[in-house]
């Protein structure tokens, strides 16, 4: 590895100066699981690199006025943890179960997972299916756009250089919404997906039709997608296993599945839909699990 100078922000106001002060080539250290791979296999090093691994204020996870806010630096082993996840989003702390071998998942940073953004992120399907949101900071101040807009292409995002992104957030309408994720590769463990499928849903239970269904889909595309024809087919229809299984169906148009050494594109293209019947019937399990009483 190449030598560089290492500096360290005291925030995140102090991150997004180092990161202006530096210029464009500046990387950033979070949890350094992909960085420091990166570094030692590059033929070129950045001058310079800003450790943010100790800014407090990127590292919360809490409900505020605008929904469930998620710092950057909250790693995949804390989210696991989180109480409140648990109880809101379980198919978060099942995705960041999947990531990784336990060293990775005790450093890797949630934020790190999304701005590397490989197609097979475990971290994005659940976040897109819950129709997230991530804060960034630049040296104009702080804006928000839909995950899903963050996303550029394989391993890119919108991020200039000088910008960081801050906290991941699941709207306040979303909170306690009923998600599921499920991923398949080639071992148990420490696997990158073959396919990873994410769906969350509100029922209307008068009717027992489906509300707001969410797909998002990993490995599939450049990036993480969601399916739209599948969510446009799933829309105020009754629920049923049929109809589930026609989504799963669907959901497979909207993919562009490739070949390669782990997988044929025909493979991928029935995991997508095996997975996306899986990802709805589990949704909807846990949300007739939930008391008659609460969101829909």
């Amino acid at each position: 590895m190449k030598a560089f100078e290492l500096v360290v922000a005291k925030d995140a106001a102090h991150a997004v100066a180092l990161l202006a002060e530096h210029g464009p080539s500046v990387k950033v250290l979070a949890g350094g699981t992909d960085l420091l791979v990166e570094l030692k296999s590059a033929s070129s090093v950045p001058r310079v690199v800003v450790d943010i691994s100790r800014a407090a204020d990127m590292k919360g996870i809490a409900v505020t006025d605008q929904g469930l806010s998620i710092g950057a630096l909250v790693t995949h082993a804390e989210i696991m943890r989180s109480p409140l996840i648990r109880e809101m989003f379980p198919a978060l702390a099942d995705a960041a179960h999947t990531i990784g071998a336990v060293q990775t998942r005790n450093m890797g940073t949630l934020g790190g997972n999304l701005a590397t953004c490989v197609p097979s992120m475990d971290s994005g399907p659940t976040l897109v299916a819950l129709d997230a949101l991530v804060t960034i900071a630049g040296p104009g101040g702080r804006h928000q756009m839909p995950l899903t807009g963050f996303f550029a292409g394989s391993r890119k995002t919108l991020l200039e250089p000088e910008e960081l992104l801050l906290e991941i957030i699941i709207p306040r309408q979303n909170l306690g919404k009923p998600a599921d994720f499920q991923k398949f590769g080639l071992r148990k463990g420490q696997a990158l997906a073959l396919v990873n499928v994410a769906a969350s849903l509100w029922i209307d239970r008068e009717r027992n039709t489906c509300v707001a269904p969410r797909i998002a889909l990993g490995a599939v595309a450049p990036t993480v997608i969601r399916a739209p024809a599948a969510e446009a087919y799933l829309e105020g229809r009754a629920i049923t296993l049929e109809a589930m299984a026609e989504a799963g169906r669907i959901a497979v148009g909207d993919t562009r599945p490739i070949s390669d050494f782990r997988a044929s594109a025909d493979y991928r293209r029935d995991l997508i839909a095996v997975l996306t019947r899986r990802a709805l019937a589990n949704a909807y399990a846990r949300a007739m699990a939930k008391p008659e009483g609460e969101k829909r």
